[in-house]
């Protein structure tokens, strides 16, 4: 929280939601980022306490009414189809009251009934009772994408390889390791588009890394051995060879 509170001046004036995982659903970080006028999407535990929230008719005296039962998640009749996102994979949204944030958010219910025998559920939500429920689908998705980008910077780039301790210098490791990643996959995806134009492009890095690894062994094998190098770049299985041991052949030349 003091991190978000400290970087959120430099956030673009039309950011309003936070992503977290479901680690961070919980009352303290909820009421901290909404507290910094900012909303929060999130996951719940697919056993989580949550109440229907009334709204018949309230009494004309005494306390009014705010819940209306606790959430049945195998009974959907109460709950509005938003869309179905695959065969068997169905989309639910509704209001509801969570007792451990002590709040209404907007849950956006994904129910899989793929598998018969076993039917799967996860629970996203957001403090922000008007967004869409595809929304949160969709900015919840998002989140893993910059997972994807640290992950393979700290794999293959040695985002946390270095030993530093000056603020300039950690920042320039840093910038210099996540441009290596960026200008990989810029060079693969123009290689992408060379070879492959209509297929969907999929990057990876561990790939990426090995077809240079093993375009250097060749280039290293053929200028020690002194061999003819236009016979061998144009025969068709170096290109195979370029590609052994790599995972996705969608960029490879």
């Amino acid at each position: 929280l003091e991190q978000l509170a400290a970087t959120k001046p430099y956030f673009p004036k039309s950011v309003k939601h936070v992503v977290s995982d479901g680690f961070y659903s919980k009352i303290k970080w909820v009421d901290g980022v909404t507290n910094l006028d900012l909303e929060v999407i999130g996951k719940l535990r697919c056993d989580a306490d949550l109440q229907y929230v009334y709204t018949g008719e309230q009494k004309p005296r005494g306390r009014k009414r705010k819940y209306d039962g606790k959430v049945d998640l195998t009974d959907v009749s109460r709950m509005t189809l938003v869309s179905q996102i695959e065969p068997q994979l169905y989309l639910y949204t509704i209001e509801v009251w969570v007792v451990s944030m002590k709040r209404k958010v907007r849950l956006a219910y994904i129910r899989d009934c793929r598998n018969p025998e076993r039917v799967g559920l996860a629970l996203l939500f957001s403090t922000d009772i008007n967004l869409d429920a595809l929304e949160i689908l969709s900015f919840y998705k998002s989140r893993f994408q910059i997972e994807f980008i640290f992950r393979d910077a700290k794999q293959f780039t040695g985002l946390s390889d270095c030993q530093a301790r000056d603020l300039t210098k950690l920042d320039f490791h840093f910038n210099a390791s996540l441009m290596a990643l960026n200008l990989a996959k810029f060079d693969a995806w123009q290689s992408h588009l060379a070879a492959h134009p209509h297929k969907t492009f999929v990057f990876s890095m561990a790939s990426y890394k090995r077809l240079a690894f093993n375009r250097h062994l060749l280039d290293r094998f053929i200028s020690l051995l002194d061999l003819d190098l236009t016979s061998i770049k144009l025969h068709p299985n170096f290109h195979k060879l370029c590609s052994y041991g790599s995972i996705s052949h969608q960029f490879c030349p």
